[in-house]
């Protein structure tokens, strides 16, 4: 089939990618000229295993190119996709639509025979019939047929989320669709991957419902860290004992410093702003935001009590800047948060991060670099794990004591056994692991 896919960032490039992998004709079309520029020249935007070759691979095979213009690709599609952004507006939290809405009236000129045009980007309930009001106002002789397919990508994971997906779901008002949508993706039948056919509207709330759920169950979960914390109790073992019920089921489920990147923290805010519009408050997601973006801050007091109280004047090494491992996306990491209360707090951060580091560097300006975590470490007085990429997960515990000027160790992803840090000299400081003062006030008091 012939697929135009409208965007070539994070959801744009991989769909785009993978699709052509299939065996389809894709042309991803984006107006960013320098963005175009290298991936022609086989250079790619942003960091995801495996994303390089299977562009250098479909781009040699000729399935798989880029351009700029919008029109000739668009008029001999069978299928166009739109894959924009859709970020949260400043001053309300809406979804900002404006992308998507200009995409829109942009192709529907060059409309040609029947087509399907899909949003792929992350929309709030209605986008579909407003997008499919804009073609027929700039084209009313169009044969088209507007359909929701929300992405369901993992960062760090994307390629086999796409190939090897858990559902597919697509979201029609015209049945002309379907067999279409089915033809697009029937590669992935050999995989059994189950395709649900919805309504529109319903397959746009889908998708904000997922991520909103999967964000109740983290920050659920980072609570109840903070009470193993203070009742002795181990949130790794409390996370295990309730994930091992398959209502429950264990993903999700590791505490950490709170949830960030490109779709949990706007989509949750976008669904919460929806529900308000619509009279319908969801106070369980509403609780969740709220939380999350108090933890994220929380997590640089703790490291500062772990410092004894005081970090003015020190340093303090970082570890993992990224949101999450296996990609260089920084949008609302939990470390700049973190790294913002210390810095308030006059210390002088020094990060490293495998990937990270130049998307950080924008946003952290008062943060030095390293090129290793040992360099980073280097009298420093802490030693902070904020993002758990598997490089820092068998760190040479003895060589970073014998760097450092002092011996605290906050891990807030868990990575490390308590014993094993604190049998290199380290002072060791977890997520969801007991206070030792109040556990012994606790075995006092049931004596």
């Amino acid at each position: 089939m012939r697929i135009v896919m409208i965007g070539s960032g994070y959801v744009g490039l991989v769909s785009g990618a993978c699709l052509a992998d299939f065996g389809h004709q894709v042309v991803c079309v984006d107006k960013d000229a320098g963005k175009v520029a290298r991936l022609k020249g086989g250079e790619i935007p942003i960091y995801e295993p495996g994303l390089d070759e299977l562009v250098e691979r479909n781009v040699a095979a000729g399935r798989l190119s880029f351009s700029t213009e919008l029109a000739e690709p668009v008029e001999q599609a069978d299928v166009v996709f739109i894959a924009v952004g859709t970020p949260a507006r400043r001053g309300d939290g809406h979804a900002d639509l404006s992308y998507v809405y200009a995409a829109a009236a942009e192709m529907a000129p060059s409309l040609r025979g029947f087509t399907v045009v899909v949003t792929k980007s992350t929309v709030p309930v209605g986008t579909g019939d407003e997008v499919e009001r804009i073609l027929r106002e700039h084209n009313p002789d169009a044969e088209v047929a507007v359909a929701s397919n929300p992405e369901f990508l993992r960062e760090g994971a994307a390629i086999q989320d796409f190939k090897r997906p858990d559902r597919i779901v697509i979201g029609i008002e015209d049945d002309r669709a379907r067999p279409v949508m089915e033809e697009v993706y029937r590669p992935l039948y050999l995989n059994h991957s189950p395709i649900l056919f919805t309504g529109r509207r319903t397959s746009e709330l889908i998708k904000y419902a997922a991520n909103a759920f999967l964000a109740m169950k983290i920050t659920f979960i980072n609570e109840v860290a903070d009470l193993c914390e203070q009742v002795g109790a181990d949130v790794q073992q409390v996370a295990r004992g309730i994930g091992l019920d398959n209502r429950i089921g264990s993903k999700f489920l590791h505490a950490g410093p709170g949830y960030g990147g490109s779709c949990f923290p706007k989509d949750t805010l976008a669904l919460v702003k929806t529900a308000e519009d619509a009279g319908t408050p969801i106070r369980l997601v509403e609780a969740t935001v709220a939380v999350n973006d108090t933890r994220k801050r929380a997590m640089g007091r703790k490291v500062i009590a772990a410092c004894g109280g005081s970090v003015r004047g020190r340093k303090v090494a970082v570890l993992g800047l990224t949101f999450k491992p296996n990609t260089d996306d920084m949008r609302d990491a939990p470390s700049l948060a973190v790294i913002q209360a210390l810095e308030d707090g006059g210390a002088q951060v020094c990060a490293f991060d495998p990937e990270g580091m130049a998307a950080a560097r924008p946003l952290l300006p008062g943060t030095e670099f390293a090129n290793s975590p040992y360099e980073a470490a280097k009298d420093a007085v802490a030693l902070v794990i904020v993002t758990e990429w598997d490089a820092f997960r068998a760190l040479d515990l003895q060589k970073l004591r014998g760097v450092m000027a002092g011996d605290v160790l906050v891990d807030l992803r868990n990575i490390y056994r308590p014993e094993a840090v604190t049998a290199a000299g380290f002072t060791y400081t977890g997520i969801g692991r007991a206070v030792q003062p109040i556990a012994e006030e606790l075995s006092v008091a049931a004596e």
